[in-house]
């Protein structure tokens, strides 16, 4: 049994198989998923687990490079704008509009549904190489 990290196996599973420039997605309770992108759906409750909570268990295991947001963000949720900013520190935010964003989407790996209930806590992520 496996004792610490990502426990979720579909989750551990998505994360093993990516690979340099794949872009796979973190999302709150309500954002519309593409059809045909496959869905790990980690929500329980309103709020969990929470974006925070799932980006920190995210970044522990995966190298990332780039990430998107939606404009929205800076302005209806500016501490988790911060957040995201401050968890990835070396890299510049790409925006586009959220419409745009969730058509975006389709082209994501894989997309982690959470429980957040906060106003545009999705995420874009480009997976990174370690070498």
């Amino acid at each position: 049994m496996k004792k610490k990290g990502i426990l979720n196996a579909q989750l551990a599973g998505y994360i093993a198989a990516l690979g340099h420039k794949d872009l796979f997605m973190i999302g709150d309770a309500g954002m519309p998923i593409p059809k045909g992108v496959p869905i790990v759906d980690l929500i329980l409750t309103a709020n969990v687990p929470t974006f925070k909570q799932t980006m920190d268990a995210i970044l522990e295991e995966t190298c990332v490079e780039g990430y998107i947001l939606a404009d929205e963000i800076k302005e209806h949720n500016p501490e988790l704008f911060d957040y995201i900013k401050k968890s990835l520190p070396n890299l510049e935010p790409e925006f586009m509009p959220h419409d745009d964003l969730k058509k975006f989407s389709a082209n994501v790996k894989f997309a982690i549904r959470t429980g957040e209930f906060s106003p545009y806590p999705n995420v874009i992520l480009r997976a990174g190489v370690v070498f």
